[in-house]
């Protein structure tokens, strides 16, 4: 037997569901629109990190921001919501670990996350804590949307003729 509280929550959560899937989609859309401008900065940001050649940042460097708004687009109009969830979470997880692996090598750069990237200047700070926090956080709404699928205003609804 359903209690009221399991049937409020029971209605409460696609739009909790709605709200961070457009939470995530932001997140990804304006990360990709800040970088899709100049794609040799998007790069330069990549190869800082040194976990790869040059030749392997320009591709990733490249590809990166179109990933992003795509995930981003997905979300946005909550097509494929689970399966954008998942590699949502993928690449956050590949981020927070290139964070962790520039902290652990003690190299001085901004992450590229939501600005150009690459290696401070002098007198600049890092945020690595701050940046893997937020990725986290953005892991937690992956996740959230990869247990809840089901949204508000999305076309998986339309598709599965949901209201």
């Amino acid at each position: 037997m359903e209690t009221a509280r399991q049937s409020r929550m029971a209605a409460a959560w696609p739009w909790i569901s709605t709200a961070a899937r457009l939470a995530l989609a932001a997140v990804w859309l304006i990360a990709g629109g800040l970088k899709v401008g100049d794609l040799a900065a998007s790069a330069r940001a990549v190869n800082a990190y040194q976990l790869m050649s040059y030749d392997a940042a320009k591709v990733v460097g490249a590809i990166q921001p179109f990933l992003e708004i795509a995930l981003g687009l997905l979300l946005l109009i909550g097509l494929a919501t689970r399966l954008t969830a998942v590699i949502s979470a993928v690449l956050m997880v590949i981020f927070i670990a290139g964070i962790s692996w520039a902290w652990a090598k003690g190299l001085r750069i901004d992450c590229g996350c939501f600005s150009a990237g690459g290696e401070l200047g002098a007198g600049e700070s890092t945020a690595y804590g701050v940046d893997i926090l937020r990725d986290v956080a953005f892991v937690a709404l992956s996740g959230l949307l990869i247990r809840r699928p089901r949204t508000r205003f999305s076309l998986d609804g339309l598709l599965l003729g949901e209201r």
